[in-house]
């Protein structure tokens, strides 16, 4: 990636993916052509999303992974590299919602009125969830779990930008070789596939920065990237008004990141008040699993 176009991303995003971090601006666009589209769930319950088989192993071993690309230096860095989905392949007017857990010091709250909202307008959405907020809140996971409205994403063991240099997304220092790489979505891989009894398909981690060797091995760990085209809640920092400017910004196959471990942020608030006027619009609301195929 140019420098130029490093330097414009970063001042657009700045910290704000953290999910503890500064404001961010909205970011929308960078559709990917991979994927195929099927008819949306639209409002309402949806169908359970794809299964697939158990596996009793990671699809590649560390030592693979580290022999692999241990050599290898990236050539790109940033949210859209290449093997990451920013945006839904449809030009129909559908929005997945997506909701990060950090944990850690990102934050292991718990927002039940988000939640909550989401369940009494049946709309669906994707959760990615931190190993160590797993740990933090394990009723609240086994009931999420559970319910066919919500898919549980992989977001990571440790919570860190995904890197094979340990470069620094915003402040924040990424995983350092392969073999971290491959430690950061294997660790809670391992996990979600024990709890779930099916592996998670999506992975996004902290910041939703990666390089183009770390998202090749999200492929070969037999995981999906998916960062994100609208910043909606700014990190979880975003006041409720500021929520819903962003969130209704939206286009047809947008992306939508938000936090559900920040109660006491805008968030809830914010998206209590753009459902319903998306809604209105004619937008429905798909679960990455109902889109990505």
């Amino acid at each position: 990636m140019p420098a130029s176009r490093r330097t414009m991303l970063a001042a657009v995003a700045a910290s704000a993916l953290t999910g503890c971090a500064g404001p961010a601006d909205v970011i929308s666009g960078g559709r990917s052509a991979s994927g195929a589209p099927r008819a949306a769930t639209g409002r309402g319950t949806p169908g359970p999303a794809p299964q697939i088989a158990p596996a009793a192993a990671p699809a590649v071993t560390r030592a693979q992974v580290v022999a692999r690309y241990g050599h290898l230096k990236p050539r790109d860095w940033g949210f859209g590299v290449p093997g990451v989905m920013r945006a839904l392949p449809t030009s129909r007017r559908v929005i997945a919602l997506t909701f990060d857990a950090c944990g850690g010091r990102g934050g292991s709250g718990y927002d039940q009125n988000l939640i909550g909202f989401l369940r009494q307008q049946e709309v669906p959405a994707t959760l990615f969830l931190n190993s160590r907020w797993i740990d933090a809140n394990p009723a609240a996971f086994r009931q999420l779990a559970g319910e066919p409205l919500f898919e549980i994403a992989n977001h990571g063991t440790r919570h860190l930008p995904l890197l094979v240099t340990g470069r620094s997304a915003y402040g924040i220092a990424g995983t350092r070789n392969a073999g971290e790489v491959y430690d950061e979505i294997a660790g809670n891989q391992a996990k979600l596939t024990r709890l779930l009894g099916v592996p998670p398909r999506f992975f996004r981690s902290d910041t939703a920065y990666c390089d183009d060797i770390a998202a090749r091995i999200v492929t070969d760990l037999g995981e999906r990237f998916v960062s994100f085209s609208v910043n909606g809640d700014g990190g979880a920092t975003f006041t409720p008004g500021q929520v819903r400017r962003a969130v209704t910004a939206v286009a047809s196959g947008s992306i939508v990141i938000c936090h559900m471990n920040h109660p006491e942020r805008g968030t809830a608030g914010g998206i209590a008040t753009a459902v319903p006027y998306l809604l209105a619009s004619g937008y429905r609301f798909v679960r990455l699993s109902d889109e990505l195929r």
